[in-house]
């Protein structure tokens, strides 16, 4: 009988050049998005004529935006790590986010993973000796190159 264990192994890893594009794309993209909300607001306001929200938009404190920024960065991971198991820079990369046995994260495993990103400079630990970073260390789960992956696993798990 064949054991059909599968288990993630060093090969099928995102490079830390994969992991680095994704930290820097990823951010700009939820730069991109707090950008576009901002100045949708400050359009609505004017179109309007509703100077207060126009106001508002513009006057917002340091931490206003930096509670907006953590908001936007938590979505952004969780919901696209979540329904896609990637990032739109991941999809970028031909990366995925999947558990040491191969699945898909559970949702749980994803808040983990997305709540460890707040830790000051994480998005350099994977620069280390270790590809993985302390996200994926926290949340048990692995950045993969997905066609590599899709090939060893002998499924097209994630298309």
């Amino acid at each position: 009988m064949k054991n059909n264990v599968f288990t993630v192994t060093d090969d099928l890893l995102a490079t830390r050049g994969q992991r680095f594009i994704n930290c820097i794309l990823d951010t700009l993209i939820v730069h991109i998005i707090i950008v576009s909300i901002a100045t949708t607001i400050v359009i609505i306001g004017n179109v309007t004529n509703n100077y207060d929200l126009t106001k508002w938009a513009e006057s917002t404190t340091t931490f206003q935006r930096l509670l907006l920024w953590a908001i936007m960065l938590f979505l952004y991971y969780f919901l696209t790590e979540t329904y896609f198991s990637r990032t739109f820079a991941k999809y970028f990369t031909k990366t995925i986010v999947v558990t040491k046995d191969g699945s898909r994260p559970k949702k749980r495993t994803i808040s983990i993973r997305t709540l460890s990103r707040f830790i000051p400079l994480e998005c350099l630990t994977f620069l280390g000796t270790n590809v993985r970073g302390l996200h994926d260390l926290f949340s048990d789960t692995y950045v993969v190159k997905k066609h590599e992956f899709n090939h060893k696993k002998g499924a097209a798990l994630f298309p």
